[in-house]
This record gives C-alpha cells, sequence and structure tokens, in this order.
C-alpha cells in the first residue's frame, strides 16, 4: 500500500506564534514531526507552508516543501492546494499529519491509512475513547451529551478525540 504524508506548517499560530520553529532538544519542532514521519510507511513527506522562514528551516534538514498561498483557513485545506499543485493522482492516500504532532506513532500513521485503502471511505481519523478525568470535564460532556441526545442520541461511550491525524483518499 502506498501513501504519502502532507505536513501542513503555518507559522501564525494564534496560541504560540512560530510554535513549529522552537527548538526542542536541538531540533525545530516540525524537524521533530517530520523525522518522525520519515519513520512511517509513507513513499513521501512534504511539508506545506506558506512562510518563507518554515520553508528555509525544512529545506535544511533535507524535507521536500511545497509553498502554499497565506489565505488557507485550515490544514486541511492547505493540504488541498499541495494535492493540486503536486498533480497526485486519483484515489492516492494522504496523510494529514499536523505539524504539532512530533510523537504521532509511525505504526498509527500506517495502520490508519491501511485501515482506509482496505475500506470503501474517503476520509479517516485517528482518534481514542475520551477518558473523563474530572467533574469538570464530565459536566461538560454530559452537557454536550443532554443537548445534543434530543436530536443525536449521542452516548457518552462513544465520544473520542481527535489525535492529529486525518487520512484523505483522493
Amino acid at each position: 500500500m502506498d501513501f504519502s504524508i502532507i505536513i501542513p506548517a503555518r507559522y501564525a499560530s494564534s496560541r504560540l506564534p512560530a510554535k513549529l520553529l522552537k527548538d526542542i532538544n536541538g531540533k525545530t519542532l516540525i524537524e521533530h514531526t517530520y523525522s518522525n514521519a520519515l519513520k512511517s510507511n509513507a513513499s513521501r513527506v512534504i511539508i506545506a507552508t506558506d512562510d518563507e522562514r518554515i520553508r528555509q528551516v525544512a529545506l535544511n534538514f533535507g524535507a521536500e516543501v511545497c509553498m502554499t498561498n497565506h489565505n488557507h483557513s485550515s490544514g486541511t485545506s492547505r493540504l488541498s492546494q499541495v494535492v493540486s499543485d503536486l498533480s497526485f493522482e486519483h484515489h492516492e492516500i494522504i496523510v494529514n499529519l499536523q505539524g504539532d504532532e512530533p510523537m504521532m506513532a509511525p505504526e498509527s500513521i500506517n495502520q490508519v491509512a491501511s485501515n482506509l485503502a482496505t475500506s470503501s471511505m474517503s476520509v479517516a481519523t485517528l482518534c481514542e475513547k475520551l477518558i473523563l478525568r474530572t467533574n469538570t470535564l464530565t459536566r461538560i460532556v454530559s452537557k454536550l451529551y443532554i443537548i445534543r441526545a434530543e436530536k443525536h442520541y449521542i452516548s457518552l461511550d462513544l465520544l473520542c478525540q481527535h489525535l492529529g491525524l486525518r487520512i484523505i483518499l483522493i
């Protein structure tokens, strides 16, 4: 099974500006994420950015970089431009790995790509069951459950948290 990883890399993070260029044990956060992505079975890993600083840093550690427009509202939108600009073939599997997820297990990346390849779905995401750890969170989730239960019949047993990885079949 063949798949590619695209890492959307935005400089203008609202909570921590330039977070992808922050040094962590001698490497930037984006380099840690990229290096970890290379450990997966992906045939190609691409950093998608609209920022020249991120581009230069990524090129310096040997990454393939695709420059994107500044007007993207999400990483998925940025990924879509890369797929178009680089002429990916229809039915290729693309993994959208968030730039601030340096600890994403390569096995998890491989697993979700494989799951998509063997299903009839066109999009998949990696998630885990949400564990209610505090009374505050329990109240928030319970309120969500009560508000939405009338229309959608949400079960607290089904709540999951997203793990920063989306897979798209194009």
